[in-house]
């Protein structure tokens, strides 16, 4: 990834991180620095742990803003290009007064690295990159916000914990391009015990302190 791509995905981790912290702080603007500072530790970690993943699967992970394309169910109920939905957390925390957090923000793409292509051997037989594989990245990068929701609970910042806890929760769903679709198409049994696992969690982020 060159010095532009790299400094486009801060661009957006910034913004995303920045947005969440608006919605989540919209009753109570006291949080919203917290919040930020939160948004942008539970964010950089799960980009981060899907392209460590990604690079020992010998792929590029792009992360970007989420963008609906299909609005309907038959093919031609597209939009003729996707619209970013950057937005939609914060219309969603105006019309509802903060009431109902919408906090599903970004996506990710993934490219097969040149070395990748080029194998025709060993673990990689098939080198084009599987459903599977980027079932694999979505999972860990939840994986990931679980576990510094733990830690952070643990270091005594519960509102930090349920951040992260909520922030995975949103990415579960098996909407459009989110991570749950990458993985629910994949593999709907991972992706029912992946489920599972964070109803647990929601249930706990929602007694805590």
């Amino acid at each position: 990834m060159n010095i532009g791509e790299t400094k486009k995905e801060f661009v957006i981790i910034l913004v995303a991180a920045i947005v969440l912290a608006l919605t989540v702080s919209f009753k109570n603007t006291g949080i919203l620095r917290y919040a930020f500072i939160s948004f942008l530790i539970i964010i950089s970690a799960n980009v981060l742990t899907k392209k460590i993943v990604g690079y020992i699967l010998e792929t590029n992970v792009k992360t970007k803003f989420w963008s609906l394309y299909q609005f309907g169910l038959q093919t031609r109920s597209h939009f003729k290009k996707a619209v970013p939905m950057v937005w939609l957390p914060l219309i969603i925390t105006l019309f509802t007064k903060g009431i109902f957090w919408w906090l599903a923000i970004l996506e990710f793409d993934v490219q097969a690295k040149t070395e990748r292509v080029s194998k025709r051997h060993g673990l990689y037989r098939f080198t084009q990159v599987t459903e599977w594989h980027i079932a694999w990245i979505a999972i860990w990068g939840i994986i990931t916000n679980l576990a510094i929701a733990v830690i952070g609970y643990i270091a005594g910042y519960e509102m930090f914990a349920k951040f992260s806890i909520y922030f995975a929760m949103w990415q579960i769903i098996p909407f459009s391009s989110l991570d749950g679709s990458k993985i629910f198409f994949s593999t709907r049994g991972l992706w029912i015990t992946i489920f599972t696992i964070l109803l647990i969690f929601f249930g706990w982020g929602l007694v805590i302190n």
